[in-house]
């Protein structure tokens, strides 16, 4: 085990979050740590899918960007030596970092910049800021300098080349990163015992090789939020990122882990498919929000650890405005609206769950509620792998329940 444990209550509990580097674990006396997560990636490229499980794993160990995202939101250094920004905010000239390669041997020119953002940006992407890279382009000055032209000022930009959409792939392992990644990072993929786990070695190629103290990682993959309590009062595991607020009182009573209570700016969000009928009437999309209390939620599937919002930005961000009395909990008026649009009672609609217990634990209490105002919400429980193809990808859904857990940037939601 590590060192004595601190549990974060945030929204969730969590052991010592896995979006930093390995080398932040670094503080504990063992060169091998095994680290837990709710979900298994679908995959291990980042830029192929939107799953935050992705980016826990491989952004800054198996992969790395020109840009560094820092625990306070700055950005520093990182593939990239330096950069300088032209007086009209839309020229970026990077000096690249001498001596860097890939896992595979290749060299880190600044080709591999250019054919990263360009295939970021192209016709078949899929990455989940395709929009952004397709304002770019990326021009060779010479094997360390690249020059990135943006058709628009954004103030973000440097911000956004260190999330792990960003990451620079090595050409020739771009189409099968998924599987098998390579990286310019200090870790490399060991095994994936698909269902179980997935296992990262130090690479001996790394350009900085003898300082890394953590030598393996293992991730384990635990669903079960009895499982999850057992295996870290266990010892089985040595941090866990999110584990269910309900487990709060094991860990205050058990003297080896410290429970600190803390913000997050994780957003959980009920969605509702408005491409279907009769959702994509907005005043019965309305009629839905007014029918869910939200402190209830809160209460029944967090045991109170969170707090009511009424957009996808939460309280203690950078321009932050409350809305949450612009349509709040009125059960009459969810009737009113329903009648408004015309809408037969009961009127049946099914709510995709994915396997975490925010959602699971969620939808009981959002269906109870629904139930008031005629709303027969049939929950319907999907695996990760099926709520990612069928309901993120297909947009095969009525309601569903998810988390949002992007950078901290208002320009996720603020642009237009």
């Amino acid at each position: 085990m590590l060192n004595r444990r601190t549990v974060l209550a945030t929204g969730a509990i969590a052991a010592v979050p896995l979006s930093t580097p390995l080398g932040a674990l670094a503080q504990s006396r063992k060169d091998a740590v095994t680290l837990a997560m709710t979900l298994e990636p679908p995959g291990l490229d980042p830029t192929a899918g939107a799953a935050s499980a992705i980016a826990e794993i491989v952004q800054y160990n198996i992969f790395e960007t020109l840009t560094k995202i820092n625990a306070d939101g700055s950005v520093s250094p990182l593939l990239a030596e330096s950069w300088e920004v032209s007086p009209d905010l839309k020229t970026y000239t990077f000096k690249l970092r001498r001596g860097v390669k890939f896992q595979n041997g290749e060299p880190f020119t600044a080709a591999a910049v250019k054919f990263s953002y360009d295939r970021a940006g192209g016709e078949k992407s899929t990455n989940k800021d395709k929009r952004t890279f397709a304002n770019l382009t990326t021009q060779v000055v010479d094997d360390f300098t690249v020059v990135v032209l943006n058709k628009d000022i954004d103030p973000d930009l440097l911000f956004v080349l260190g999330q792990a959409t960003s990451i620079i792939v090595e050409p020739k392992s771009a189409e099968t990163n998924a599987n098998k990644p390579v990286g310019t990072g200090p870790y490399q993929l060991n095994a994936w015992n698909k269902g179980s786990s997935i296992v990262l070695t130090a690479w001996e190629g790394f350009r900085d090789a003898k300082a890394l103290k953590i030598k393996r990682a293992t991730f384990r993959f635990i669903s079960d939020p009895a499982a999850q309590v057992a295996a870290l009062l266990a010892g089985d595991v040595d941090a866990f990122p999110r584990v269910t607020p309900r487990s709060v009182p094991q860990f205050k009573s058990n003297p080896r882990f410290q429970v600190v209570v803390s913000g997050s700016r994780a957003k959980t969000i009920l969605a509702i498919n408005n491409g279907k009928k009769p959702l994509d009437d907005v005043r019965v999309r309305r009629a839905i929000a007014a029918a869910i209390d939200r402190k209830a939620v809160i209460e029944g599937a967090a045991d109170g650890y969170g707090a009511p919002i009424g957009s996808h930005y939460v309280p203690g961000a950078f321009g932050y405005v409350d809305t949450t009395g612009v349509n709040p909990y009125d059960l009459e008026k969810a009737k009113k609206l329903l009648a408004e649009a015309g809408v037969k009672t009961p009127l049946e609609l099914t709510v995709t769950l994915p396997p975490t217990p925010y959602a699971r634990q969620g939808g009981e209490v959002i269906a109870a509620q629904l139930a008031k105002i005629g709303i027969v919400a049939k929950l319907q429980n999907v695996e990760w792998a099926q709520w990612l193809s069928g309901t993120y990808g297909s947009k095969n859904y009525d309601l569903t329940i998810i988390s949002h857990v992007e950078p901290f940037d208002l320009g996720n939601f603020a642009k237009p």
